[in-house]
């Protein structure tokens, strides 16, 4: 059936009928009879007809690292409540942190009827420059800060250094790091600077010995812990990029017979479920997952309706949770 035979049965022009599909102005007699007519027979619209006559497919597509991370998935709850309530649908794809993965999902939906892209990975580098600049629909970068391009991103830095700042002013002298790759410029770069600058600031010098880089599991913070320990038995407290890395390292403290706070102070970022239910609970660092999806789902949107090429760039804050670990 075609809108053309829809018009014909309710009485109307194909016109109002066009405009009822596509939610433009009809009176309220036409709306009724159309509606009655599409009710009756089960009408669906061709999804191609639709593309073809508002050059949007109501559809973004969103590349995301690893879904099955808590943050990633607070990240996706945000996008899908901002997405959903527009009358938009999601098309989701999972990387697994493979940069070669990342660059065909943006190949992919440059190739297909998506009106935007939603696009989280943990390093960026020429490949991906070259492949977002070839896009000819709007995209928006979520977790990290990529000159020229719209993203919403945390401020990594700003957290890491407030975490350390904590552990300082209880007390602790030998403070280690736990981090994850440095070419993460976000959850890697950012924060290591942070602890480094608050312990140069404290007037302690953070030598290379004190840090330790591994995964992002439980069983890398464990790891990375026993390292640390082994290099510097004095140690009387240890900053995590993530709540994950602490969680492990304070599982080996333990193993170590170390008392958390008593002999190793501990915190991270994040503030994840297992901050809140491990023993100690975990001093963190709220980051705002769930918001930086709903942010960068709005301005992907605005961008789509307005046809702006403007790269916005919105930063989010943090949160100082203080708990026991500390």
């Amino acid at each position: 059936m075609t809108i053309t035979e829809i018009a014909k049965m309710a009485g109307v022009s194909v016109s109002a009928v066009s405009r009822y599909l596509n939610d433009g102005y009809i009176s309220a007699e036409k709306r009724k009879k159309i509606k009655a007519v599409i009710d009756r027979t089960g009408y669906k619209p061709s999804k191609q007809a639709q593309i073809l006559r508002t050059k949007k497919s109501k559809v973004i597509g969103v590349i995301l690292p690893k879904i099955s991370s808590e943050s990633i998935a607070r990240v996706a709850d945000g996008i899908s409540s901002v997405l959903s309530g527009a009358g938009y649908q999601m098309l989701l794809a999972s990387t697994e942190n493979q940069p070669k993965r990342e660059i065909e999902y943006l190949n992919l939906f440059k190739n297909n009827p998506v009106d935007g892209i939603l696009f989280s990975a943990s390093v960026f580098d020429k490949a991906h420059r070259e492949a977002l600049k070839r896009l000819e629909i709007p995209v928006v970068i979520i977790s990290q800060k990529f000159e020229g391009f719209a993203c919403v991103y945390h401020d990594d830095y700003g957290a890491a250094k407030a975490m350390a700042e904590i552990m300082l002013r209880k007390g602790c002298k030998n403070i280690g790091h736990i981090g994850v790759i440095q070419e993460d410029a976000a959850a890697g770069k950012s924060r290591t600077d942070g602890y480094i600058d608050a312990m140069r600031e404290s007037g302690i010098r953070a030598a290379k010995s004190m840090i330790e880089v591994g995964g992002f599991g439980m069983d890398a913070g464990y790891g990375c812990m026993k390292e640390l320990l082994g290099r510097h038995p004095n140690l009387d407290g240890v900053f995590c990029a993530t709540d994950t890395l602490a969680v492990g390292a304070m599982t080996c403290l333990k193993d170590m017979g170390k008392r958390v706070p008593q002999d190793v102070a501990v915190s991270g970022i994040g503030h994840n479920r297992m901050s809140r239910v491990v023993t100690p609970k975990l001093t963190t660092a709220h980051l705002f997952y769930k918001t930086s999806g709903i942010e960068a789902a709005n301005m992907l949107l605005e961008m789509i309706e307005e046809k702006s090429t403007i790269s916005r760039q919105t930063k989010l804050g943090y949160e100082v949770i203080e708990a026991e670990s500390v």
